[in-house]
């Protein structure tokens, strides 16, 4: 990663950030504080914003169209917008996820976090660390 002072780069799946955003005393809540203090430089893509956009509507949650905007308002400003390039030589067994890979990779991330199986599945074949949020937090926390 380079030196200390060097922040990294980190890929959020959609369910990860779904969690930390919606459940405020949830397991994920720790990573609000995390982005919102620069531990980290969440990135994003076009792809995967619309993605946060459409899960954040799905009727289950009831949110409003300003509830959404607010939420999104607790991680857009402190993303970094990647304009995706190239893609992951790893492909994701599940079509949906391979946003992710792809992001990470054009990003340069450090790492992709994740909760979601097909992902993990790829832990050791990509330039990047893939882990859970449980993981990462271990990670983090020899910084």
């Amino acid at each position: 990663m380079g030196s200390p002072e060097e922040v990294s780069r980190v890929v959020f799946d959609t369910n990860t950030v779904v969690s930390a955003l919606l459940f405020t005393n949830g397991r994920l809540a720790w990573l609000r504080a995390h982005w919102r203090e620069r531990g980290c430089t969440p990135l994003l893509s076009r792809a995967t914003a619309a993605e946060l956009d459409r899960v954040l509507a799905y009727p289950k949650f009831q949110l409003s169209a300003s509830d959404r905007i607010e939420l999104m308002g607790g991680y857009l400003p402190f993303c970094e917008i990647v304009e995706v390039r190239k893609k992951c030589i790893q492909l994701c067994r599940n079509p949906r996820d391979q946003i992710f890979l792809d992001l990470a990779s054009s990003g340069n991330s450090d790492a992709l976090v994740t909760g979601d199986r097909d992902l993990l599945a790829l832990a050791d074949a990509t330039s990047f660390r893939i882990e859970t949020p449980e993981r990462y937090r271990l990670s983090i926390a020899g910084t």
